[in-house]
C-alpha cells in the first residue's frame, strides 16, 4: 500500500514539473516577444506631447524657466519602456515564484543591484529631485528610465530563448533602419517630412491639447531627437548587422546583414556627427578579425564586398552634395577634403577672418574657439568640477541643465558661444557619474569590462551568436564616450546585454550536458 502512494506522488511531482515547464516555456517566450516588440517598435515612436515643467531655478532663460513645454522624440517612448518592463518584470516573477524558475547566478547580479541602489540614492538625495526621478521632459532619461534598463537587462538575463533568436532581433530592427532611411533622406535633400507632409504632422500631434501646434522651425531628422543621436545608434546598428553578416551561416542572412549594415552606415553618414564614424572605424578592426576566424571566408568576404559596394558610393554622392559628409567622418583623420570646391574654401577662409577680427576688436575677452570635440571637451571639464562637490551621491539623473555654469565667459574658448544653454554632458560615462555617482559609474564600468571580455573569448572559441551580441553592446558604449543616453538606445543596449548573458550560459550548460569544455 505504501509503495502505491509513493508511486503516485511520484507521478504527481512529475506531472507538476511537466507542467511548470511548460508554463515556464511560455513565459520566456510572451517575455521575449515583448523585448523584441520594445526594441524594434518604440524607437519609431514620434508622438507630440506636452506638460507643464517646474523649473528649479527662477530664470527668464526660457530653456531654464518654468512653462508648458513641447517634446517630439521621448516621452511616449520611455512611458512604453516603463509598461514593457513592469509587464515583463510581473512576468518574470510569475514565473520564479509560481513555476519553480530560477534567478541565474552571476556576479552581475551584484552590480546590477548597486546600480540600481546608487540610482535610487542619488536620485533622493538630488537637488532637484523632481529632474532626477523623470529626466528633462525632452530627454525622459531620470531615475525612473534608468531603473527600467537595468531590469530589463536582468529581465533578459533570465529567460531561455529560440534558437533563432539573434535573427529575430535582426529583422525586428529592419522596420527602424529602413524608416529613418527614409525620414533622414528627405531632411538631408530639403524636404523635410515635418514641413512638406501635413498628413504626418496630423498624426504626430494627435494627443496634444488644442491650440498647440508643432513649431513651423521643427524639423525630422530621423526617429531620434538629433543628429549626434542618428549618428550613435546606426554605427551600433552597422556594427551589429555587418558582424551578423560576415559570421552568420545562411546566405540569404550573409546578403540581408550586408544590405542593412550598408543602409545603416549610409544614415550614419547622413547624420553629419563623428561619433557614429569613431564608432564604426574603431569596431571594424574587430570584424576583420572575425572574419580571418570564421569557417566560411568565402561567404564573409563576400559579406564585405557588398557592403563596400554599397556603402562606398552612397558615401560619395553624400559627401558631394553636403561637405559636412567628409568632415564629420574621414575628415577627422585625413585634413583635406576632396570634396571642398575653391568657393567653399573661400567662404571657410571669410568665416574664419571673421572670427579672429572679433578677437581683435574685443582684445579683453578669450577669443571664440571650439573645444576638442566639438566642445565636448570644455563641457566634460566643467562637469567634472561639478561632480568633486558630490562625487559620491552624485546630482540625480539628467538634471545637468540646473547646474552646469552657463554664461561663463570661459566657454568663449571652449564652446564658442557664452550665451550657449548645455543641457547635457555628450558622454553616458560622465552622466552616469553626474547623475548616480561613482558607484553608478562603476557598475557601468563592469558591465563595460564584461562586454570586452565576452567579445575577446566568444571571438577566441569562435561562438558568434555571443560575438555578435557583445561586439553590439561594445559598439553602444563606444558611441557613449561622445553621445548621451536616451531611451530608444539604452533600453535596447541593455536588453542585448542581457541576452548574450543568458544564451552564453545556456551554451555552457549544453557544453556540459555534452561532456564538452569549449
Amino acid at each position: 500500500m505504501t509503495s502505491f502512494y509513493e508511486e503516485l506522488h511520484k507521478s504527481e511531482k512529475f506531472s507538476d514539473e511537466a507542467e511548470n515547464i511548460q508554463s515556464r516555456a511560455t513565459i520566456d517566450k510572451w517575455i521575449f516577444r515583448l523585448l523584441l516588440l520594445l526594441i524594434g517598435f518604440m524607437p519609431l515612436i514620434v508622438m507630440a506631447n506636452v506638460e507643464e515643467v517646474i523649473s528649479p531655478l527662477v530664470s527668464n532663460v526660457e530653456l531654464l524657466s518654468t512653462g508648458v513645454k513641447g517634446d517630439l522624440f521621448t516621452h511616449y517612448k520611455a512611458l512604453v519602456v516603463l509598461i514593457i518592463t513592469i509587464v515583463t518584470g510581473v512576468m518574470l516573477l510569475v514565473k520564479v515564484f509560481f513555476m519553480d524558475g530560477k534567478i541565474h547566478k552571476t556576479y552581475l547580479n551584484y552590480f546590477l543591484g548597486l546600480f540600481v541602489v546608487a540610482i535610487v540614492i542619488s536620485t533622493i538625495a538630488s537637488p532637484n529631485i523632481s529632474v532626477a526621478l523623470n529626466g528633462q521632459y525632452n530627454r525622459s532619461d531620470g531615475a525612473i528610465s534608468w531603473l527600467c534598463y537595468v531590469l530589463l537587462m536582468f529581465i533578459a538575463m533570465n529567460i531561455e530563448y529560440p534558437k533563432k533568436a539573434v535573427s529575430y532581433i535582426m529583422y525586428s530592427m529592419v522596420p527602424f533602419v529602413l524608416i529613418n532611411l527614409y525620414i533622414i533622406t528627405m531632411n538631408f535633400y530639403g524636404a523635410d517630412l515635418l514641413i512638406n507632409k501635413s498628413e504626418l504632422q496630423k498624426f504626430i500631434s494627435l494627443f496634444l491639447p488644442e491650440g498647440a501646434n508643432i513649431s513651423e522651425e521643427s524639423q525630422l531628422v530621423g526617429t531620434l531627437n538629433q543628429w549626434n543621436y542618428m549618428s550613435g545608434m546606426f554605427a551600433i546598428m552597422t556594427i551589429m548587422y555587418l558582424t551578423w553578416a560576415v559570421t552568420v551561416k545562411k546566405w540569404h542572412e550573409t546578403i540581408i546583414g550586408a544590405i542593412m549594415a550598408s543602409v545603416a552606415i549610409t544614415i550614419m553618414f547622413m547624420s553629419v556627427s563623428t561619433s557614429g564614424f569613431l564608432t564604426v572605424l574603431l569596431l571594424l578592426f574587430i570584424i576583420l578579425i572575425s572574419v580571418l576566424l570564421t569557417e566560411k571566408k568565402g561567404q564573409a568576404i563576400a559579406a564585405l564586398a557588398i557592403f563596400l559596394v554599397i556603402a562606398a558610393p552612397m558615401f560619395h554622392v553624400l559627401a558631394e552634395k553636403n561637405i559636412r559628409v567628409w568632415n564629420e567622418s574621414f575628415g577627422f583623420i585625413i585634413e583635406k577634403n576632396p570634396y571642398l570646391d575653391e568657393a567653399a574654401e573661400l567662404i571657410k577662409t571669410t568665416n574664419v577672418t571673421y572670427a579672429s577680427g572679433n578677437a581683435f576688436e574685443l582684445p579683453v575677452l578669450p577669443e571664440r574657439t571650439l573645444a576638442a570635440g566639438s566642445g565636448r571637451v570644455y563641457i566634460w571639464d566643467k562637469t567634472l568640477e561639478l561632480i568633486k562637490e558630490r562625487t559620491i551621491l552624485g546630482y540625480g539623473n539628467d538634471s545637468l541643465l540646473y547646474n552646469f555654469p552657463h554664461y561663463n565667459i570661459d566657454s568663449r574658448a571652449g564652446g564658442w558661444d557664452e550665451n550657449t544653454i548645455t543641457d547635457k554632458p555628450h558622454n553616458a560615462f560622465i552622466g552616469v557619474l553626474y547623475g548616480s555617482g561613482i558607484i553608478g559609474l562603476l557598475s557601468l564600468i563592469v558591465l563595460l569590462i564584461t562586454m570586452g571580455i565576452k567579445t575577446y573569448k566568444s571571438l577566441l572559441n569562435r561562438s558568434w551568436t555571443i560575438f555578435i551580441l557583445a561586439i553590439t553592446a561594445l559598439a553602444y558604449f563606444a558611441q557613449a564616450m561622445f553621445n548621451d543616453s536616451l531611451p530608444a538606445i539604452s533600453a535596447f543596449a541593455f536588453i542585448i546585454m542581457g541576452m548574450l548573458i543568458a544564451l552564453e550560459q545556456h551554451k555552457n550548460k549544453e557544453n556540459i550536458s555534452n561532456g564538452r569544455n569549449d
